[in-house]
Formats: C-alpha cells, structure tokens, sequence
C-alpha cells in the first residue's frame, strides 16, 4: 500500500510520459501485491463460511463500487492530475490497518512462530467470547520440528508433477479470464453510446456478478461454478456477431451479460486457487496466478485494437478462449468442502493427470491444524 500510495502521489507531479509510464509500473506492482496479500490474509484466519463471503462480497464489491465511482470522477475531473490525485488520497487511510489487522495464524505455524500463532488465536476467542483450548498447536508444533522449518520458493510451484500440473493449469485460467475481463472492459469506447455511462454499466454489472459468484461458491463445486460461469461468458460473447449492427442496446446487453460471466468466473478464480495451494506456496501460488492475469492484461488491448478491422472480431477470439478454458476446468481438482492444505503431500491431485492418492496422516494432519484456525471469526 505504502508504494501504491506514495509513487501514485509522485506520479501526479509527472513532467514526462516516461517518467508517468515507470511510476505507472510501479504503482501497478504495489497495487496488485497489496490486493494478493489481502486476499491471502483474510482467506487464511477467516473460516469457510466467511472466508467465501469475505472473498466474493468483502473484497470484490468494493473493487465493483471503486469502478463504478471512476467514470463519476473522470467525469467531472477532466484534468487527469486532479483525477489521479484523487484518486490516490483515499490510499492514506489504510495506514493505520498495520496495527489492526493480526497475521495469518497458518503462515506463523508453517514458520514455527506457534507462540504469535496461538497468541493471536486466543485474543480472537476472546473477542468472539469462545473458549480457547488449552492447547492448539502440540501436534503442529512437534511436527514442525521434525522438518526443521525449510524455505519454500517459486521453485515449489512445479516441483513436483501433481502442483506443476495444477500450476500450468492456473496461469492458463488465469492468463485467458484475464484476456476476457480486461478485453471487455477496455472495449467499452468501441461500443455505441456515451464512454462514460457504458463504463458505469459494465462496472455496475459486476455487483451482480459477485452475488452470483458468492452464491455459487456457498452451494455448488468448484468446478462446476468455474465452468458454467466461463461457458456463459464465452458463448455469449460468441453470438454476439449474430446481432444485427442496427440493435446497438440488445449489443450493449449481451456484452454486459458475457462481462457478468467472465467477472464471477475471476472473482472465484481468487478463491479456487487459494484453496488449490498448500499453505506453505499458497502465496506464491496466487502471486503466480495473478502475474499471469497481468500479462493478459497486457495483451487485451490486442484483442480490442483488432475491433478496427471487425468490430465482431474481438469478441469472437475472446468468446472462443473462454469456451475453451470453461470445458479445461473440469480437469481441476475440486475442493469444494474440504479443509484449505497445509503442506505440499495434501494437495488435492488433478483428475486425469495425476493418480497418487493422500495418506491417512495427511488428511488428519490437515484436520487437525484446522482445528486450531477454525476459531477465527470475522470479528478480528
């Protein structure tokens, strides 16, 4: 946050385009770090029923509601210093959540800091008027003894077959929702209308998007929500080119409709992945995943700048990659109901790809440990 805050600060005073675009850079590594981490932190001392409501409605919403604020704001601050200062101000008022916010329980465990882990633990059942056991992390605690705490590293995400798999599946997923997302919002000037009330639109479809993604997750597999949401998506965006040029409203709707799909698809894609990873990588895992959305989101504008050509065209590709990425779900594994990993053996393995099945130990390792973090409420 403190980088967002402050280059996007410095960046106001720009005297060049190529001292803007560094600090753009900049100011976009801060920014997408700071929402990783968040997502992460909230994910793993919540619980599941209010890490998915934290994880659709808490965090998503709010990003819906900021979109929709900008185009009010560029609206009426046509100078883009005052815009960008504008903009920028709120970010101070997170500083004080460097006091308030506990670390993440799971992540001390995994670093054999138990102690700040039960401390932390205890002060939530405190609060939430729960009694604490009197002991939480014994098994935990021994068992990280008996591995002596090693460093994990990028390296992790494709050491072994079953988390390769899964991590080339990720970027995949990651990288094409992104192409869809980013290419329907950067869109928004081609399509008929004013830019500015298009841009509200597309961005106040997304409140609808979360609900149903919310929803989604609460009552049907991953998998599944995945998969429908992206063949929604996808295949809207594919009959598009079936609409008469003169029907620029029924146009607008069905592009609404496809953003509807691709953005509960990507809201979900937070959560999924961060139940794919093990604690240890869980981290990494969504960083990698995000790092794949950025880089699709680098090559949307591709897709968009293809609409001088064929205004049908852009949608066309992006409605084919989400199709096809929507029936390449389906070989994910599913962790619908099941406790978040802790270690790399937990793992769930891909159907299909991978056959080696999870000892006993494991599953009542992962039970146990989860024991201990069930406690956290959404009071802390």
């Amino acid at each position: 946050m403190a980088i967002q805050t402050g280059f996007s600060i410095v960046q106001v005073f720009s005297t060049s385009w190529e001292m803007f675009a560094i600090l753009f850079l900049i100011v976009g590594m801060g920014q997408i770090s700071n929402y990783v981490a968040a997502f992460i932190l909230g994910s793993e001392i919540l619980g599941k029923s209010a890490r998915i409501l934290f994880s659709t409605l808490g965090v998503c919403i709010f990003f819906a509601i900021g979109y929709m604020i900008l185009p009010l704001f560029a609206f009426f601050l046509r100078d883009w210093r005052t815009l960008l200062l504008a903009l920028t101000v709120p970010g101070l008022l997170c500083v004080p959540l460097w006091w308030i916010i506990p670390e993440s329980p799971q992540w001390l465990v995994t670093q054999g800091r138990i102690e700040e882990a039960e401390a932390i633990i205890r002060k939530a059942a405190k609060q939430n008027k729960v009694p604490a056991p009197a002991v939480i992390f014994k098994t935990a605690e021994q068992e990280t003894k008996q591995r002596h705490i090693r460093r994990y590293t990028i390296l992790d995400l494709i050491r072994t077959h079953n988390i390769r798999i899964i991590t080339i599946l990720t970027i995949m997923f990651w990288l094409i929702v992104s192409i869809g997302y980013f290419g329907i919002s950067l869109n928004t000037p081609n399509l008929n209308g004013d830019p500015f009330l298009n841009c509200f639109l597309l961005a106040a479809i997304e409140v609808p998007s979360y609900i149903i993604a919310w929803q989604l997750l609460r009552h049907v597999p991953r998998r599944y929500s995945m998969c429908g949401t992206m063949l929604l998506g996808g295949i809207v965006l594919l009959l598009i080119q079936l609409v008469p040029q003169s029907l620029h409203i029924l146009s607008t709707v069905m592009v609404m409709v496809g953003k509807l799909g691709v953005t509960a698809a990507f809201s979900m894609a937070y959560v999924y992945t961060a139940e794919l990873y093990p604690t240890v990588i869980r981290n990494m895992g969504v960083g990698i995943g995000s790092m794949s959305s950025r880089i699709g989101s680098v090559i949307s504008p591709y897709f968009v700048y293809l609409g001088a050509y064929n205004r049908l065209l852009p949608y066309i590709l992006m409605g084919s990659l989400t199709v096809i990425m929507g029936l390449l779900v389906l070989f994910f594994p599913e962790t619908f109901g099941r406790p978040l990993p802790e270690n790399v053996d937990q793992t769930q393995n891909v159907k299909g790809l991978c056959c080696t099945k999870k000892s006993e130990k494991d599953h009542e390792n992962s039970e146990e440990l989860k024991n201990g973090i069930i406690l956290m409420t959404t009071k802390l």
